[in-house]
């Protein structure tokens, strides 16, 4: 083949063993073949007890090779970058299965642009520390019941090349940075925790220009809180969830069902309901990956495609699903440039970005006051949801009671359960202010930076597990 493009590609793939690899890949009749080149600088430290924990960084280098007959696809990796281990390896995924004729690979369009940005370890260790002893300090001194502090900071920097037999070829330079804030607080006799946790796909100068000591201050605050609660009661009542990580709900028992990678097999509850009404008229959701610098968002997917903002559910009603490439073919729904993956070691599967519930009318106050006796879920914990079936068993870190419409005592230990499905139709009323919360999801394709967020919603009701 001839590629436009012959020069080195950066410190990555030269272009014209790129074509090569695409050609050797489609040996065989392959419909489609494609290489993910990454090449990854990691950096995590970590604070606990007033000193370093530790300090680690590491560095990742490979290739993934995939190739499509018609829905079937057949994936090989290797971290061995020489010419002829390449082809070798595009040669064992030809092999996978007996084809028509050999193909060739479309020439190669220019190669795109992509951010620049700084490598993790360019950032002295000192200056780093700075800010880990400055949140350290801050949440020590916002009570005396706080006995421990744990504070990370996690970097990475991740170059990719992709190229496909269609012709495409882009690059992409990814910068992520994410802090991590834990506070336990102790009365000698129970223990309670809190923590903050925001990240962005910035580098480190972001980090220098949050309020650290505020983060501090509010994990240290919900762990005193939840240490002087009392006890959360159950039965099932109307829920206030508040914005940000409560949406890590929706995300967790609605939005993997969205996923291709379920509806293609029908996996999912919600396969086969495109154009029906699945959640109440105040609904809207949204996975959008062009928030520029957002924790979830991306310039390209893992299959090279532009990412957009895709509207889920409009006022109630699926109008999308998210779909990448395998997934639209299995489908036929068009593909949302979300495709992703871990790393070279996964092939690219359907997988959220930024997903969120769009603001609604209300404020908060308004939504608190419309209850007469319910639970207010400030801040959400981890949980557990049944893959298929969207049940789900949730945490809530920081709660209190409602009363006559009011926010009254703080009480520890309630659980959210529910369905998804059912849970879309029972967020009755929508706030307006929307806030995103990073997280890592995990999924066939490894663990990915996402997005999860909401403004503050009325859950109608749900079941709330507690000891009171």
């Amino acid at each position: 083949m001839d590629p436009i493009v012959t020069a080195p590609v950066g410190d990555l793939l030269d272009a014209r063993l790129v074509g090569d690899v695409l050609d050797t890949a489609l040996g065989r009749g392959a419909d489609f073949a494609e290489v993910f080149v990454e090449d990854k600088a990691t950096q995590r430290l970590s604070y606990l007890d007033s000193q370093v924990r530790d300090a680690a960084t590491g560095q990742v280098s490979g290739v993934g090779i995939r190739v499509l007959y018609g829905t079937r696809a057949v994936y090989a990796y290797t971290s061995d970058l020489s010419r002829d281990h390449l082809l070798a390896t595009a040669r064992a995924v030809s092999h996978a299965q007996e084809g028509e004729a050999p193909r060739r690979s479309a020439p190669l369009s220019p190669l795109t642009g992509a951010r620049v940005a700084d490598d993790p370890r360019s950032v002295s260790a000192e200056r780093k520390l700075a800010v880990l002893e400055r949140a350290d300090r801050a949440a020590r001194a916002a009570s005396r019941e706080v006995t421990q502090v744990d504070v990370s900071v996690t970097e990475w920097l991740q170059k990719v090349l992709i190229a496909n037999s269609e012709g495409l070829f882009r690059q992409d330079v990814r910068p992520y940075t994410r802090i991590a804030i834990q506070a336990i607080a102790s009365d000698g006799h129970e223990f309670q925790t809190g923590s903050q946790s925001p990240g962005a796909l910035q580098g480190w100068e972001w980090l220098e220009g949050q309020d650290i000591e505020e983060l501090a201050r509010t994990a240290a605050a919900q762990a005193v809180t939840m240490l002087r609660a009392g006890y959360a009661p159950s039965g099932r009542i109307p829920v206030v969830i508040d914005k940000g990580f409560g949406g890590v709900i929706l995300h967790e028992a609605c939005g993997h069902l969205l996923e291709t990678t379920s509806v293609a097999t029908g996996a999912s509850v919600l396969a086969g309901k495109m154009g029906e009404i699945i959640a109440h008229p105040s609904v809207t959701v949204v996975d959008d990956g062009t928030i520029e610098g957002e924790w979830g968002s991306l310039a390209i997917d893992d299959e090279g495609m532009p990412t957009e903002k895709t509207t889920l559910i409009a006022e109630g009603k699926l109008v999308s699903y998210i779909v990448d490439r395998l997934g639209g073919l299995k489908t036929g729904y068009r593909p949302t440039g979300s495709g992703r993956r871990e790393s070279y070691r996964f092939a690219p599967t359907s997988r959220m970005r930024n997903t969120y519930i769009a603001p609604g009318p209300h404020t908060l106050e308004e939504l608190i006051a419309s209850i007469p006796y319910g639970l207010y879920a400030k801040q959400m914990g981890g949980g557990s949801v049944s893959p298929g079936t969207g049940d789900f068993n949730f945490s809530v870190r920081e709660a209190y009671l409602i009363r006559d419409g009011k926010v009254a005592e703080p009480v520890r230990g309630a659980t959210l359960i529910g369905n998804g499905a059912d849970i879309l139709h029972r967020i009755d009323m929508v706030g307006r202010d929307l806030a995103l919360a990073a997280g890592m999801c995990g999924s066939s394709s490894g663990s990915i930076p996402v997005n999860v967020g909401q403004p503050p919603v009325r859950v109608n009701e749900i079941v709330v597990g507690g000891r009171s």
